[in-house]
């Protein structure tokens, strides 16, 4: 059926309560009915400048797009324009953004970079499709209802072999179809698992994301390099099928950075390992199948792989993100563990968890950053579009001068990163941890503390909206309150800090003078 034309001057008649139309760029819509229900009440609806008029400008200054979208808004269009064409329209699924700033610039065109090829691109342009249409639905409805993400979304996840590749390159993705063929398991590198990490951030529901295997990311990696064969194989075929959850449990209320000061304690019997102690801030903690532990023991400290089972009890945290996360509190009551699930060797458990911080905090870097170019895009659009004083509000030296500080800082922290990641590809792990423990220390260290500058800023250009839940600054509400995670997780920014210096003072030259 032919949509129905109308005039500017045949809505300009429909101007009041009870009879009242208005244009959102070129689409006529009736609110004659719906004026009432109106959540900023009918004096906003019926003012002479929005009333029969054109009324796109105040529309965008109070409405994100989706708005349009939503079928009980999308019903009340009656007809458009005659002559008239759209102008505004949202991102397609799996689409790159045209804002400025809004993409790395290996994605923007006209640039060019010497670290990513047409592979890089296509896998690129696979997972940003499978996570928007996937995963986002999901993400978007559990993150407010706070349950644990749909097995669906781990079932497609699994069949695209996106939970193997979680993991980086290796020979665990031999004879694995990566999503689609796209990539040959012999092709995969950091640079692309660089690239999936990116692209699992961009929408804003942070607990979401670590609730979609956080901990199975960090927790996992123990088990694969230290864990004894028969162990190793079984978990991670259950994980990459989709139908088990890791969750590393290190951190305890006595503990927390300071790891050689945990008290969770594991005694040997003659049956296996006996553990009693307590976990906290666990993520997954409360939908993990399996517990990837630090303990003291008699000759120091040892990991161990803790099924869930008898003995094992997991409360809830609340904290500031959504609870799809499971963070958890742990107790381990007299846990009898097997010899077998022993991961490395007793006594040198220090070693086997501080083997995993590198693509820990790698990981949790790459997240960071690209979060942190949502916002820088999302404030960009919001000072365009947003009018002060009858102008933009980009014509604000101080707003340009926010928008600055935020570009400059994704920017520089996303170029370290890709050089880092290059390096990455470069080096066997052995030399990574020799050359690279103190750079992704302070890159960790650095994208998390200027996320937190760009928060703050964010706030201040959004203003009332930026602490708001709902609405235009909904993402920035969140952001906001989210953010300090990062900050946290991984090690806390002052001792990555410490970390990395230190590192660097070990390699002093001995002749090195002024």
């Amino acid at each position: 059926m032919a949509t129905k034309q109308f005039s500017a001057e045949d809505v300009a008649k429909h101007n009041k309560e009870g009879d009242l139309w208005v244009i959102i760029d070129s689409r006529v819509f009736d609110l004659s009915k719906f004026s009432g229900m109106h959540p900023g009440g009918l004096s906003v609806l019926t003012a002479a400048d929005v009333a029969g008029q054109d009324a796109t400008e105040a529309f965008f200054g109070l409405h994100r797009h989706e708005v349009l979208l939503k079928p009980q808004y999308a019903r009340l269009q009656i007809g458009v324009v005659a002559g008239a064409a759209p102008q505004i329209a949202p991102r397609a699924l799996g689409a790159l953004s045209g804002v400025p700033y809004a993409e790395p610039t290996w994605l923007s065109a006209g640039f060019h970079s010497p670290y990513f090829n047409d592979s890089h691109r296509a896998f690129q342009a696979a997972v940003r499709k499978f996570f928007e249409e996937i995963i986002l639905p999901d993400a978007i409805a559990r993150e407010e209802d706070g349950k644990r993400p749909s097995q669906a979304v781990f079932d497609e996840m699994a069949r695209t072999n996106i939970l193997a590749m979680r993991m980086g390159p290796g020979p665990h993705l031999k004879g694995r179809v990566l999503m689609g063929g796209i990539v040959k398991p012999e092709e995969y590198n950091y640079l692309h698992e660089m690239i999936m990490g990116q692209e699992g951030a961009r929408f804003n529901s942070r607990g979401y994301l670590d609730g979609l295997g956080g901990g199975t990311y960090i927790g996992l990696p123990p088990i694969i390099n230290f864990g004894q064969p028969a162990l190793r194989d079984k978990i991670v075929e259950e994980v990459y099928a989709g139908k088990k959850l890791v969750c590393l449990a290190i951190s305890e209320a006595f503990a927390g950075s300071d790891v050689a000061g945990l008290k969770c304690f594991a005694k040997k019997t003659d049956k296996g390992w006996l553990v009693t102690g307590t976990k906290k801030w666990i993520t997954n903690g409360m939908t993990a199948d399996y517990f990837t532990v630090g303990c003291r023991s008699e000759k120091g400290m040892v990991v161990l792989c803790i099924e869930r089972g008898p003995g094992v009890e997991t409360k809830p945290i609340k904290t500031s993100y959504s609870p799809t996360a499971g963070t958890a509190y742990i107790t381990f009551d007299n846990v009898l563990v097997p010899f077998e699930n022993t991961l490395g060797k007793d006594g040198f458990g220090l070693q086997v968890i501080l083997s995993n911080f590198n693509h820990e905090r790698w990981g949790m870097t790459c997240g960071s950053i690209s979060a942190q170019r949502v916002i820088v895009e999302e404030c960009l659009k919001w000072a365009t579009q947003r009018k002060v004083f009858g102008k933009p509000l980009t014509s604000q030296a101080v707003i340009r001068a926010k928008l600055a500080a935020m570009i400059s800082r994704v920017e520089s922290a996303q170029a370290w990163l890709e050089n880092v990641t290059y390096q990455m590809c470069h080096m066997d792990y052995k030399q990574q941890s020799t050359h690279l423990a103190g750079q992704i220390a302070f890159i960790k260290m650095y994208a998390t503390k200027t996320a937190q500058e760009t928060a703050a800023d964010a706030v201040q250009i959004f203003g009332g909206r930026g602490i708001t839940r709902t609405g235009m600054g909904k993402h920035i509400e969140h952001y906001h309150r989210t953010v300090p995670f990062d900050s946290v997780l991984g090690g806390a920014e002052d001792v990555l800090g410490d970390l990395g210096v230190r590192q660097a003072l070990r390699k002093m030259p001995k002749n090195a003078r002024l």
